[in-house]
């Protein structure tokens, strides 16, 4: 009974509101550059949650901690494994930028599943670049109407100064 509620639960597709950088950028509690250092499952009524031990190298946004825990739904637990659509699933030993948000339960996950996740890869000309790919899932403006999701790539240096000079100019107009 517990094995096929958990096989019932898989979801085949997600639908998503599609966030611009600015809108990661304004809505996200912690912005940080990190190392996956470690992962392990829970179960929680029904389902498996992998949380992601990541090593933070630098931060853009929000409070200061060396280690963050960062929770997403899915993993696989003994012989059981439960998938979600839209949700990454994170590499230890990997480089990430991640766009987190921290709700009232106090686990923090990424915003905007795939999209608050970018891939951390040094280029043919030494520089580090972050990018994520276009999102399979079907996304959907803010008024509710679907959209196409973009690639997203740009040097790391780069979208560290456009999350520091967007978060200060929000800090600034709630003054």
């Amino acid at each position: 009974m517990f094995v096929a509620a958990l096989h019932a639960v898989s979801g085949s597709a997600a639908t998503l509101e599609r966030l611009n950088f600015d809108e990661l950028t304004g809505n996200a509690t912690d912005i940080v550059y990190g190392l996956v250092v470690s992962s392990r499952v829970a179960i929680k009524n029904e389902s498996i949650y992998t949380y992601y031990g990541v090593q933070v190298q630098e931060r853009w946004k929000g409070a200061n901690q060396p280690v963050m825990d960062i929770v997403l739904p899915g993993g696989v637990a003994g012989n059981l494994r439960q998938n979600f659509a839209g949700v990454p699933q994170l590499e230890i030993g990997k480089r990430y930028v991640m766009f987190l948000w921290t709700g009232t339960s106090g686990k923090t996950q990424l915003l905007g599943l795939t999209q608050g996740l970018f891939d951390v890869q040094e280029n043919a000309s030494g520089e580090m670049m972050a990018s994520r790919g276009i999102s399979s899932e079907l996304m959907l403006d803010s008024l509710g109407k679907a959209v196409q999701d973009q690639a997203v790539k740009m040097p790391l240096r780069e979208m560290s100064s456009r999350v520091k000079i967007i978060s200060a100019a929000k800090v600034k107009a709630l003054q």
